[in-house]
């Protein structure tokens, strides 16, 4: 059996220890979250103990974490006109999302499509700052969704600046932040953000559990799944109590990661696919990116056909778009970012995590450089 070593945390992390153990023990339990009796209230102090922690991964207010099935609904719960600030419900006219988000937010979730503006980016893969500030001049009551990192090039986006933008317009910032947490910074107040959503299995938690988070008096005030009077109100569904234990027992060690060493397992990474294929292109290299996440391509050669490969020799990696069905697409962000979509079709994605190895990184340059011999046998600079 051919031995396995996994590249593609930014799709998926491993599940924690962690994780597992608090999951395991809550699977233990009877109680409905939602019920006053001994074994429900046992159930919803798991739910609290977890709430705390993930607003801890944050800095947030325990109180203004509201719990949901993954990323994609929290961030389609937070794009809504209606929110309500400083107590006053408010209707946000329009939509400002940039070229590079996650689908959920591109196709502008709850807002008419005709009230939704997309923002572009440069070609480093950086949201302009001059385009926004332009872009929020006609609109009374924006609301902005930028995206702290984005999940295939890695590059992080100057939030703190954009959210400056964007209180001076008087609108209401929500930030992605699903690739942020145990790799960078994630603070929402240090950010300046009023919502963000994030996602438990990002960081080592279980699929299947997220969060949208709101900073001081700031609150959706349509929520998007009505019923009863769970999360406070804003999210109806009974709890998902095992997933959010695991959710929060992941947050809990996701800032102890060793960011300094994962970085410097990319950066070898990096060095190593430079001297193999001097051709190979990294986008996003110029801009701050996470410390984890490698896009490249190299003339030629196409995402499908080198992923397919990878994995025949025991490599999980990926291609920079998403995947459906089976068929590798081209990558939206690089689009986007001006490349070429002849190079886009060859963009593969190696992402590293906490438990990532140097012996782990030599294996992969070795399979690459026997790849790339293969792939383009006959090219200048790629033995035979």
């Amino acid at each position: 059996m051919v031995e396995r070593t996994y590249f593609d945390w930014n799709a998926t992390a491993p599940l924690r220890r962690e994780a597992r153990a608090a999951m395991s023990g809550a699977l233990g339990l009877t109680g409905n979250a939602s019920s006053v009796h001994a074994e429900g209230r046992a159930a919803r102090q798991l739910v609290e103990e977890a709430r705390v922690r993930v607003a801890d991964l944050v800095g947030a207010d325990a109180r203004n974490v509201t719990f949901t099935s993954g990323a994609t609904e929290a961030n389609v719960m937070a794009l809504t006109s209606a929110l309500e600030v400083g107590g006053r419900r408010t209707l946000r006219d329009r939509l400002f999302v940039s070229a590079i988000e996650h689908p959920s937010v591109r196709r502008g979730a709850r807002f008419p499509a005709g009230d939704i503006k997309e923002l572009a980016v440069s070609g480093d893969g950086v949201v302009d700052l001059a385009v926004i500030a332009r872009s929020l001049e006609g609109s009374e009551q924006p609301l902005v969704s930028i995206m702290l990192a984005n999940n295939e090039t890695g590059v992080v986006q100057p939030i703190r600046q954009v959210a400056e933008i964007v209180h001076a317009a008087s609108g209401v910032l929500h930030v992605d932040a699903v690739q942020g947490p145990g790799r960078i910074d994630c603070d929402i107040a240090g950010l300046g953000a009023d919502l963000i959503s994030i996602s438990s299995h990002k960081l080592g938690g279980p699929q299947g559990v997220g969060a949208v988070i709101s900073r001081g008096d700031i609150h959706i005030a349509d929520p998007l799944v009505k019923g009863g009077g769970q999360e406070r109100g804003r999210r109806a569904g009974t709890e998902n109590v095992a997933a959010i234990a695991g959710f929060g027992a992941a947050a809990a060690v996701a800032k102890t990661t060793d960011v300094a060493r994962m970085a410097f397992l990319r950066d070898r990474l990096e060095e190593g696919i430079a001297a193999i294929t001097p051709e190979a292109v990294i986008f996003g290299s110029a801009s701050p990116r996470l410390p984890n996440t490698t896009l490249f391509a190299v003339p030629g050669v196409k995402a499908e056909t080198a992923i397919i490969a990878f994995d025949l020799n025991g490599i999980a990696v990926s291609s920079g778009a998403a995947c459906s069905s089976g068929k590798v697409q081209a990558s939206s962000v690089l689009a986007a970012m001006g490349v070429d979509q002849a190079l886009t079709r060859g963009a593969v994605r190696v992402s590293l995590g906490w438990s990532t190895t140097e012996a782990e990184v030599h294996r992969f340059l070795e399979t690459w450089k026997l790849l790339a011999g293969s792939l383009l046998k006959g090219r200048r600079g790629i033995a035979a």
